[in-house]
């Protein structure tokens, strides 16, 4: 029997959650960005795969270290 490998769940990679069009607008407000201006990320990317993420949406990355949770944000992008 083969197990199916889920990358999201793996240790090193970082938690992914795409962000709701409120907090999407709040981040934007926030920082005085916009989608364009924000790093990018395929939406098919698999650590990304299971969010049903489209082309617009945000995604908050959120990296762990011994001191704090660090934050990035990516726009989604088809290619």
């Amino acid at each position: 029997m083969v197990k199916r490998f889920i990358v999201d769940k793996h240790d090193l990679i970082p938690k992914h959650i795409k962000l709701s069009d409120k907090e999407k607008s709040q981040l934007f407000e926030k920082y005085n960005v916009s989608l364009r201006e924000l790093p990018k990320i395929l939406k098919n990317d698999p650590a990304i795969a299971r969010l049903n993420a489209r082309e617009g949406d945000v995604i908050k990355v959120i990296r762990k270290n011994d001191l704090e949770d660090n934050l990035f944000y990516r726009g989604v992008v088809n290619a």
